[in-house]
């Protein structure tokens, strides 16, 4: 059994983008939380991913009223994991709790997830056993990303979680090493190992708002999670070219016999028609998959900061102009 601390500091970290509606119940509902926790000081790191509503200055005003608060306002929309990023690299608790904004991750849940840590679990990380107030085209959707991560990608990500989850100090700091620009928390903690066990609960209908992760995002999720976590891709593309070339051999044998032994050899141009719209769409799709890794390989060594930090309110060290 791990030796956690008594009292222990909780950070928990709180991307928000446009969460103007809701951010305060939000902020009210998981301090009275926190505040039942035995032995567990807390902070709560908010970090503005660049809203262009008023949650900025909301969240400007519960600081001022919460010494416990610290904001961390971004340059600009950097999106949703690089926002977490940001926040993990300001915690300095022994444990790193992750939740969104929304209240579809109740904050009730971090009990259990700090009874699991101090009975010496790593990583504690939410597991949703229902979504309410989604369409079944999202929660369908959702499946379908988890499981398709799950069979492609080479370390064995959990079904059907997201972003909540608790952390232990030294799992935080295996993360911090992780520079990669094409982020996918899930997938990163799953990588780095450590004891890791669910905390299954219902996941929440969001109070306010709209969701940040509609279909598009969610496909670029799933992209990011597939060729950073699995190099399947590369090796169905090899696959593919064999498919391919066997499939033109049989072509070519059929079209000497043809030409040897008939006289109908002129014959057959719907079958070389569809033969080069095969090769060619299989050619296309490789070559933009290659693009894909390429691109990512091209932003990874550029080596760009993730982020821009535009102000700081509530930490230790001087704030930011």
């Amino acid at each position: 059994m791990a030796n956690r601390p008594r009292p222990a500091l909780l950070s928990v970290v709180v991307p928000c983008f446009n969460e103007a509606e809701i951010v305060v119940h939000a902020h009210e509902r998981l301090s009275a939380e926190l505040g039942r926790l035995a032995d567990v000081d807390y902070e709560i790191i908010y970090v503005d991913d660049g809203s262009g509503d008023a949650t900025l200055m909301l969240l400007k005003s519960i600081q001022a009223a919460d010494q416990r608060v610290r904001v961390l306002g971004l340059s600009r929309n950097f999106g949703h994991q690089i926002a977490v990023h940001a926040g993990i690299v300001e915690a300095s608790g022994d444990a790193v709790v992750v939740m969104d904004a929304d209240l579809q991750d109740p904050p009730d849940v971090i009990a259990e997830m700090v009874a699991r840590w101090r009975a010496g679990v790593d990583v504690a990380y939410g597991m949703r056993t229902s979504r309410e107030g989604e369409s079944a085209f999202k929660v369908w959707t959702a499946k379908a990303f988890y499981r398709l991560i799950g069979r492609l990608a080479e370390v064995a990500i959990p079904m059907d979680t997201g972003n909540f989850r608790l952390m232990d100090r030294k799992v935080v700091d295996a993360l911090l090493t992780m520079p990669e620009r094409d982020r996918m928390l899930s997938g990163i903690v799953a990588w780095a190992g450590f004891r890791q066990e669910p905390v299954r609960f219902r996941r929440a209908a969001r109070r306010a708002g709209e969701s940040k992760y509609p279909l598009g995002r969610m496909v670029r999720l799933a992209m990011d999670g597939i060729l950073s976590f699995a190099q399947l891709p590369l090796q169905l593309a090899t696959w593919l070219g064999v498919a391919a070339a066997g499939i033109a051999l049989v072509g070519i044998c059929y079209a000497i016999v043809a030409r040897l032994f008939t006289d109908a050899w002129v014959t057959g141009w719907t079958a070389l028609f569809i033969a080069i719209l095969f090769l060619g769409g299989i050619q296309l799709v490789l070559i933009g998959l290659l693009g894909e890794y390429l691109g990512r390989i091209y932003g990874e060594v550029k080596r760009r900061p993730l982020y821009f930090v535009r102000e700081r309110l509530g930490f230790a060290r001087a704030d930011d102009a």
